[in-house]
């Protein structure tokens, strides 16, 4: 089966989403000034709040840096190379898992009302919001690029310092900070090698 038959015969969404979603996107390193507004950032959670989540725990918690005080606050705890397209991006998401997200398990899921108690050991918990939150993050890029948007994911940033600043009370830990908006002048590298199918997937 050549990539083409793959396309054509077995995705089940048209290329031009394809291209859209993965083939084409690439991460934003500028900007333009065009606003990121409320309304869309509303729609991309509507899609991603669909990701799969343990125990439908839906650990992922986003807070929107909107005015320049916020984004002031964040500048000195990026690394050097991520501080002036932060400054300049229309918008910037904090990431992070909500370390007590059981307290909403006998919500989302009655079908287990014991759910809760499964999440009672503070290490497991905490694991278990950062790996599933962390799905959740995925799926939000992915979003972000349904929007028509560019994403500039990073983890260059002192983590135990956006959690003192933004989150002092400890329940939300910080996975990654993305710009958000149009693509700028001069916004991709040249695009990176991926390693092939062979080298990735094995049978048994």
């Amino acid at each position: 089966m050549t990539v083409s038959d793959l396309t054509r015969d077995d995705l089940r969404i048209d290329p031009r989403s394809a291209d859209l979603l993965f083939r084409e996107a690439r991460t934003a390193n500028s900007f333009t000034d065009e606003p990121v507004s409320e309304e869309t950032v509303r729609e991309i959670y509507e899609l991603v709040k669909w990701a799969p989540t343990a125990f439908n725990q839906q650990p992922l918690r986003v807070l929107l840096l909107r005015t320049p005080e916020s984004r002031e606050r964040l500048l000195p705890l990026m690394a050097e190379g991520n501080r002036a397209k932060t400054a300049s991006a229309p918008l910037t998401a904090i990431l992070a898992a909500d370390t007590e997200f059981a307290d909403h398990l006998p919500r989302l899921v009655p079908h287990a009302p014991n759910a809760k108690e499964l999440f009672a050991d503070d290490q497991r918990r905490h694991a278990s919001a950062q790996f599933n939150a962390t799905i959740q993050v995925g799926l939000f890029l992915l979003g972000i690029r349904a929007a028509g948007l560019a994403a500039g994911p990073m983890t260059g940033f002192d983590k135990a310092g956006v959690d003192t600043e933004f989150f002092p009370d400890g329940r939300y830990r910080c996975l990654a900070v993305v710009n958000i908006g149009r693509p700028g002048e001069n916004a991709w590298r040249d695009r990176l090698p991926r390693l092939g199918y062979d080298e990735v997937v094995t049978s048994i």
